[in-house]
């Protein structure tokens, strides 16, 4: 029984039981990694460790004269009191039997295979070599910053935690959350170059096994060179990619992600980005916030009514508008009519170029208020709305009308959730002022309706994007157009094809 056991920080738990599981599954994991033993070029040794991480200034060599041991390792990804305590302090002095009887305990792993050595150095491991044999161990620094609120996902009540870029720190928060031995996680290597551990999470017993084992075989199938976010991952295994609808939802509130799971579905981390994947989902599941299940349902299913409400009008006020002022003027009230009429006689554009050059002007503020700093990108925003649309009526650039309806669009477009679902609202938004300037009131509803033909054509893991609308399930419309109370809410949604439905056996 070995007595040496390396201590640490809060950090060095959850590391310690990651390589305690990585040595116990090492009979079929490391054993089938490092199994061309047999093979002497493949043996990894001091030589040919060194000459493949040749010409990299921040790799260190080095030698224990006391017992012949070697010891390799990047300078910038250890930590110095790792160092310390499991190679410096109790190898410097040792003699050769002293240090093959330390390296053969905890926390020390022989290796034999030179690809498993030199991977296991640059993710921040130290190699050591004595004797011809050569151990890993694990003493890489865990940098980064440390948890604190998602600002892009901001809630009124509720967690106020947010996911980091550290894969460790994320699975961490996500035990903590969920106590189960049936949270189950697996570990997919991706990027040629990179190798970004993808990891899927999910619930054994509740999670769909076919989903699981698509989304394993859909991950394996990714050749890339690099994964540097999973905004930018789920691209790489979409459905259909040419899509400008997201089909997967990313999330960086802990609080979402539990939710999702115990609801059946599967959630990827990518180490090195804050956002975490869900899968299967729908098209209304973009529509609903944390927020939802704080608050008391019938304030929660306003707020979530209101929300679609939104997507309504950032899709169709400002091409409703073009319509009617091109061809529809009979549909406009006989007092709003003069109004109009005069807001739009100094105006030297048509309404479809009017309402394309306010829309891409909205859509410039936007985007240089985001990229500036906070302070600056705010006022750019407030004195800019009002300052250039002050001015373009005055002017005469644009009708008072127009700004009214363009600014309702952009103020409903920021009530929905996520950011990239709104960023799409907002591109087809402009398809559809076109075939309403072009087309009119047809236009506006051949518009629509290929966007709902191609809504329904979308699939995640095989199951549709509109559910619960397209197939039809009464039982999930309590948990999708509005927010049940919790004692309503029996059964998990169908989208996830679980063989345990029940997850709340309150009575009322």
């Amino acid at each position: 029984m070995c007595q040496y056991l390396p201590k640490g920080g809060a950090g060095m738990k959850f590391r310690i039981a990651k390589m305690l599981l990585r040595l116990l599954a090492a009979p079929q994991s490391q054993a089938t990694s490092s199994a061309p033993p047999s093979s002497p070029d493949d043996r990894a040794t001091l030589e040919r460790t060194l000459h493949e991480l040749n010409d990299c200034m921040d790799l260190v060599h080095r030698k224990f004269p006391s017992n012949g041991m070697d010891v390799v390792y990047f300078a910038y990804l250890v930590g110095n009191d790792d160092l310390y305590r499991d190679i410096i302090q109790p190898f410097s002095n040792a003699t050769v039997q002293e240090a093959a009887a330390r390296l053969a305990c905890l926390p020390y792993t022989e290796v034999q295979n030179s690809n498993v050595c030199i991977d296991g150095i640059l993710e921040g491991m130290a190699a050591i070599f004595l004797k011809g044999k050569a151990y890993l161990i694990r003493i890489d620094e865990a940098e980064g910053r440390s948890i604190a609120q998602s600002e892009t996902e901001t809630v009124i009540s509720g967690p106020h935690d947010g996911f980091v870029e550290n894969l460790e720190q994320n699975l961490s928060v996500l035990r903590r959350r969920i106590k189960s031995s049936h949270l189950k996680t697996i570990e997919l290597p991706v990027g040629e170059i990179s190798k970004t551990n993808v990891v899927l999470a999910y619930l054994e017993g509740i999670a769909n096994p076919d989903f699981v084992e698509a989304l394993k075989e859909r991950i394996k199938s990714v050749e890339i060179d690099s994964v540097m976010d999973a905004n930018m991952f789920v691209q790489l295994i979409d459905e259909n990619p040419n899509s400008v609808f997201p089909q997967f939802l990313t999330t960086e509130r802990p609080d979402a992600v539990a939710s999702k799971i115990l609801g059946g579905r599967i959630a990827g981390f990518v180490d090195g980005s804050p956002s975490v994947f869900c899968s299967p989902t729908s098209f209304f599941d973009f529509f609903s916030s944390p927020d939802d299940y704080y608050q008391r349902w019938l304030l929660g299913t306003s707020l979530r009514i209101l929300r679609l409400v939104g997507f309504l009008i950032t899709i169709c006020f400002t091409a409703f508008y073009v319509s009617i002022t091109t061809f529809h003027y009979e549909m406009i009230p006989h007092t709003m009519l003069l109004n109009l009429t005069e807001s739009r006689s100094r105006v030297p554009f048509p309404p479809l170029i009017e309402a394309l050059l306010m829309e891409t002007t909205i859509e410039l503020l936007r985007e240089a208020g985001a990229r500036l700093p906070t302070k600056i990108g705010q006022t750019i925003g407030i004195v800019g709305g009002i300052v250039i649309g002050q001015a373009a009526v005055q002017a005469g650039f644009t009708s008072n009308i127009l700004i009214i309806a363009v600014a309702t669009s952009a103020i409903a477009s920021f009530v929905i959730p996520s950011y990239i679902m709104s960023a799409s609202l907002r591109l087809i938004r402009f398809g559809l002022i076109i075939l309403a300037g072009v087309l009119g009131n047809l236009g506006l509803l051949m518009g629509i309706g290929f966007v709902i033909i191609h809504l329904a054509g979308i699939t995640n893991l095989g199951t549709s994007y509109l559910t619960p609308l397209a197939p039809f399930n009464a039982g999930d419309v309590l948990d999708t157009f509005v927010r049940g109370p919790f004692w309503a809410l029996r059964k998990r949604p169908s989208i996830v094809k679980s063989s345990n439905r029940t997850r709340n056996k309150m009575r009322r």
